[in-house]
């Protein structure tokens, strides 16, 4: 068995369990080591009855003190007994588990794990788990591994597969030049795997964590930086005309451009016109007027005889962008055509699109990745726009100039990263950044809350509702979680349905959905024929719904600010005030400072270096992110400083090795070839 083989080579994992680690990105040995925990539990030490507070989750040993009775609350059994002492009892209660009646006997002592919580006066613990003094001996005070899950496949049985391969020594090589681990103070990779997995101490969690995110910052800059190398600054092979069509487009739209607007407009039209070809990143926070700017670009280019095309995350954000282009070319007065595709337009849609490809040399084109497709061709394509950067790749980047003769290329990103990252992130690109808001747009009102405050945030979703606006309600899983006392999308969903009105049409969105389905939902939204959309993360990517005026996030405290931040950019899009409502559904200090923060500024950059200030070492057991180029473990505002030593050590690697061809560098030349031919696929070194 090697990291390449099929998961199935793992001992108890058959061809039903594959299919379930499928869904959960892993196909590989190597595939399962990289399926990094997304939290941990620390089993806490064990209390008596009269040891416990309302709130927290206890390990609490207690004598069964009768027989447990089971009853029934419809059509469900519940089975309810008590331990503790005469005077200091908690109640134990179980749903759908009526067998447990059978194993709990009048007197024995057991400990049993749950949340405590007060109820009518007395302690709960409801769903507890149930260990003997000596099966819980062996987990107190250790950490235990949560992992993201998928129905069918439990967390016992991920921790399982997961001690079965990384007790192979022989999986593990060591890729990283020695002068580097010794100059940063990294571990060794088998180490940190290992640490990563099951760690024996926070030191030995924090120290696998270091190495681990080193080398994912230090593999993605060296790709980038390796590939940057081998290319040469290509000529620019566009005529572009020196005159004033784009200030006589703006100065017919019904508000003023910002001054940064104006300068990042400036950066390109001068780019576009220069001896090289643009390779140029628009960074600029949620709201900040990004979408206008692609369009004068484009129209620039389709004035001076040339297609341009821009390529969305999403198809809703794609239609939505023609939709746009299509409206101002017409407030324009302009005979330029705009062309859609995408991946669900049917054979004789796209074919259509295809001609007109061919037909017209000016054309502006919107789409999403089938842009990239074999099929799609142009003759006369100048410029080049990827929106939101962070969920495309260098190398698709690359795929997409390539169906042109070298056209220019501009990246929009919203993601608010202070620059010194940035220079660090987009390392092939030049960067413009609109860090000015339209004066026109109203600021959102935001409120940071304990979980006390929901009744209220419901009724003032359903006013905001019956005045005609709409809500996103956002929770940080799909679904419950073993270990994870988190909102979840699922259930969620089905509790609001007996909080708001049932006129009220509520929407599901979650990342595990398929994307025809994801597109149906998306689009209710729009329509206005979904009111409230309880979703994942999956809405930050801009899809601009002007009539939603409430965002509330629960579990606010569980995520990165910039991510909040790019969440409460999905309203404050109309002409209405908006609302941020974040749920702080912990007691920590530091949760609450960090969200203040947001509470005080809806400045993206201003909020994004705060961020960097605040969080410490430590500070890495919230909900793995969906955002800034999708590290599964590193997290570029926490981890800046690893991010800059990885940068560090690119530079003196490609300085004194260009090309990788040392004995003990090969491993890392593998890599970003290897990388290069499979930009899609991670590399298990």
């Amino acid at each position: 068995m090697n990291r390449d083989s099929s998961i199935q080579e793992i001992k108890g994992i058959g061809a039903k369990t594959e299919e379930l680690f499928h869904k959960l990105g892993v196909y590989t040995v190597g595939d399962i080591l990289l399926h990094y925990p997304r939290t941990y539990v620390r089993y806490p030490n064990v209390k008596r009855a009269n040891e416990v507070t309302e709130g927290e989750t206890a390990a609490v040993f207690g004598r069964v003190l009768k027989t447990p009775v089971v009853h029934r609350a419809g059509r469900m059994p519940v089975t309810v007994t008590n331990i503790g002492e005469e005077d200091v009892t908690v109640e134990l209660v179980w749903f759908r588990m009526p067998y447990i009646k059978n194993n709990l006997k009048p007197g024995s002592t057991y400990i049993f794990y749950g949340k405590v919580q007060k109820k009518n006066g007395r302690f709960v613990i409801e769903q507890p788990a149930i260990y003997s003094k000596e099966q819980y001996a062996t987990m107190e005070d250790v950490f235990l591994p949560v992992y993201a899950l998928t129905g069918g496949i439990s967390n016992h049985q991920i921790t399982k597969t997961v001690r079965a391969v990384i007790s192979d020594d022989s999986l593990f090589r060591d890729h990283l030049p020695s002068e580097f681990r010794d100059r940063y103070q990294l571990c060794e990779y088998n180490y940190a795997i290992k640490q990563i997995h099951f760690p024996d101490s926070m030191d030995t969690l924090i120290t696998a964590r270091k190495r681990l995110v080193f080398d994912e910052f230090f593999l993605f800059i060296l790709n980038m930086q390796y590939h940057r190398e081998k290319r040469v600054q290509e000529e620019n092979g566009f005529e572009f005309q020196d005159d004033s069509f784009t200030e006589e487009l703006i100065s017919q739209l019904p508000y003023e451009l910002t001054g940064a607007q104006r300068r990042a407009l400036a950066d390109i039209k001068r780019d576009m016109r220069g001896p090289y070809v643009m390779q140029r990143l628009i960074q600029g926070d949620v709201g900040s007027g990004k979408t206008i700017l692609a369009f004068l670009a484009m129209a620039d280019t389709a004035h001076n005889g040339y297609q341009s095309a821009i390529m969305a995350p999403t198809e809703v954000l794609a239609r939505q962008h023609y939709e746009t282009y299509t409206r101002l070319c017409e407030q324009f007065g302009l005979k330029i055509p705009v062309v859609l595709l995408t991946g669900s337009m049917t054979a004789r849609q796209k074919r259509m699109s295809y001609e007109a490809l061919e037909l017209y040399p000016n054309a502006m084109v919107v789409g999403t990745h089938a842009l990239i497709q074999e099929k799609a061709l142009y003759d006369n394509l100048a410029l080049v726009i990827t929106d939101e950067q962070h969920r495309f790749g260098v190398r698709q980047r690359e795929t997409f100039a390539e169906k042109g003769s070298h056209p220019h290329i501009l990246v929009m990103s919203a993601t608010p990263i202070p620059r010194t990252l940035a220079i660090i992130i987009y390392g092939d690109l030049d960067i413009s950044v609109v860090d000015e808001v339209p004066a026109k747009r109203l600021p959102i009102k935001n409120c940071v809350v304990n979980t006390g405050y929901r009744p209220k945030a419901y009724e003032f979703i359903e006013q905001e509702i019956r005045q005609g606006h709409q809500a996103y309600i956002i929770c940080p899983l799909v679904e419950e979680t073993e270990n994870l006392d988190l909102e979840n999308v699922t259930d969620y969903v089905k509790k609001m349905r007996g909080i708001f009105p049932e006129e009220f049409e509520l929407g599901v969105l979650h990342g595990q959905m398929k994307p025809e389905m994801k597109n149906r939902v998306m689009n209710a939204f729009l329509e206005n024929r979904v009111q409230v959309l309880v979703s994942t993360t999956v809405v930050e990517v801009g899809v601009n719904v002007p009539n939603a005026t409430v965002m509330m996030i629960e579990n606010a405290e569980r995520f990165g600010l910039a991510q909040l931040h790019q969440l409460r950019g999905r309203v404050g899009r109309g002409d209405a005030q908006s609302y941020c409502i974040m749920i702080n559904a912990s007691q920590s200090k530091t949760a609450q400072k960090r969200l203040d923060i947001l509470n005080q500024s809806n400045d993206g950059f201003h909020i994004a270096s705060e961020d960097l200030k605040l969080r410490g070492p430590g500070d890495f057991f919230g909900i793995r992110q969906s955002g800034e180029l999708q590290f599964a473990l590193g997290d570029i505002y926490q981890d800046a400083s690893v991010l800059q030593e990885a940068s560090e050590a690119v530079k003196e690697l490609l300085a004194s090795d260009p090309e990788l061809a040392e004995e003990e560098h090969r491993n890392l030349r593998d890599y970003v070839e290897h990388h290069m031919k499979n930009p899609e696929k991670q590399m298990n070194l």
